[in-house]
């Protein structure tokens, strides 16, 4: 496996660095950065949590695609070399580690949480859903913010003040869930929001849990203009 290594106040700028890792039928990308912490080098820096694809936390770049490490097996890659790198488009800290400050300000600036008007805290009210309400937004709330659709977006990793994928698909969840009664407009409705996007659609091919931030992103650019000829549409 060939890892990228950066350590501030040593390296000017990230290396490559070559390890001799077995190949197990059974192992992970994630399997083989442990064993080179556990077995040849205790001083290289990643996130991992809880090896299931469910919390998203060992995102990095595997052979130049964003890719889960404990989704991913050394097999698919052969004899290699295997190249693992930092998610791209975010400032590295330290080896495999980048600095995700930037992103979860994003996830919290579209208010990812249901928004009611003219209720009291605590509500006490139970808002029951049809299967076709829940399904309406379902989709979107599979996101596990791994951050790979931002790794993998070319406007994002060009132009760091936009919104992003995931971030916009959050939105959509709310905003498509029937309990909820905003629509985000201030946020979303931005040239660093959903109009920045140009459609690539790398976001969804890139999502581990299918869900399509694409997708999101082109139907909130169609509420966003009728909102802006029909102010009262709210959805």
């Amino acid at each position: 496996m060939e890892v990228s290594r950066y350590r501030p106040g040593e390296d000017d700028e990230p290396v490559l660095q070559g390890y001799d890792v077995p190949l197990m039928p059974d192992w992970a990308v994630l399997d083989g950065l442990n064993y080179i912490k556990d077995q040849l080098d205790g001083s290289l820096s990643y996130r991992w949590s809880c090896r299931m694809g469910v919390c998203g936390s060992c995102g990095m770049t595997v052979n130049g695609e964003p890719r889960l490490t404990c989704g991913t097996f050394l097999t698919e890659y052969g004899d290699g070399p295997v190249r693992i790198e930092p998610l791209k488009g975010f400032p590295v800290i330290r080896d495999l580690v980048v600095d995700i400050d930037d992103f979860l300000a994003k996830l919290s600036s579209v208010r990812p949480w249901l928004v009611r008007e003219g209720e009291d805290l605590p509500l006490t009210t139970e808002y029951a859903q049809t299967p076709e309400q829940l399904e309406a937004y379902r989709q979107y709330s599979m996101c596990i913010n791994c951050m790979l659709c931002y790794s993998a977006c070319p406007v994002y990793v060009l132009e760091p003040d936009f919104l992003g994928p995931a971030a916009i698909a959050l939105a959509q969840r709310y905003n498509l869930d029937s309990r909820d009664m905003d629509d985000r407009f201030d946020v979303l409705n931005l040239e660093d929001a959903v109009w920045g996007c140009t459609f690539v659609g790398e976001c969804t091919r890139a999502c581990p849990k299918h869900v399509d931030p694409a997708e999101a992103i082109q139907r909130y650019k169609l509420t966003a203009a009728l909102r802006s000829v029909l102010p009262w549409s709210r959805r």
